[in-house]
């Protein structure tokens, strides 16, 4: 299997490219270029097949209601999952922040679902690969470690241990939106006409 992370320090950004060597059949996740078509409309649920390296896709909804989880087996490995790139849902000591469309405190109980319903239902081994770590505005305390494991979250990462209200509560206290915020956002969107400084948000 192939697996490479791209690491941006200056933005605290990661993106990779997973895939099977054998058939070099590859893909690529949150990549950093500005005319790359937007992602597939992905369903909660489907598999994508890369050769012996296989893609389950978590609709896990909270910093974003269309934010989404890839959990990755390598079929050379065995078919359990091996890793998850967890976009800005699940950072390595911290969560993402659900205020930026709005509705805070509703999106704060839903990624609270997305965490307890479906990422801390992996297995303990399988290794957490977040879209960003610390250097990034998406989140506040994030690790500057760029990957850790589901079991070392359960243990160390205080937004996991907190009650929904607890959590709900925490994240509605966030820090003020980057200063170029919603310039990213509008380019998402696809009205603005220059890309940011800051990485445009596709999770």
């Amino acid at each position: 299997m192939i697996f490479r992370p791209y690491h941006y320090f200056d933005t605290g950004c990661a993106a990779y490219l997973l895939g099977c060597g054998t058939l070099g059949k590859c893909a690529v996740v949150d990549p950093q270029e500005r005319d790359l078509e937007e992602y597939l409309p992905l369903a909660d649920g489907e598999e994508i097949d890369l050769g012996n390296t296989r893609v389950r896709v978590l609709h896990t909804p909270g910093h974003t209601p269309e934010s989404i989880s890839l959990v990755v087996s390598d079929l050379r490995r065995g078919p359990d999952p091996w890793f998850v790139l967890t976009g800005d849902t699940l950072f390595i000591g911290a969560v993402g922040r659900p205020d930026l469309p709005g509705q805070t405190r509703k999106n704060a109980s839903e990624l609270y679902d997305s965490l307890h319903g479906k990422l801390l239902g992996l297995p303990d081994d399988v290794e957490i690969y977040p879209g960003h770590f610390a250097g990034s505005a998406c989140g506040a305390g994030m690790s500057g470690k760029p990957s850790s494991t589901i079991a070392f979250e359960k243990r160390w990462n205080p937004m996991l241990s907190l009650t929904r209200e607890a959590f709900v509560d925490a994240l509605a206290d966030v820090a003020p939106k980057p200063a170029e915020m919603e310039r990213v956002l509008r380019y998402n969107l696809g009205q603005a006409d220059e890309q940011p400084r800051e990485q445009p948000h596709r999770a």
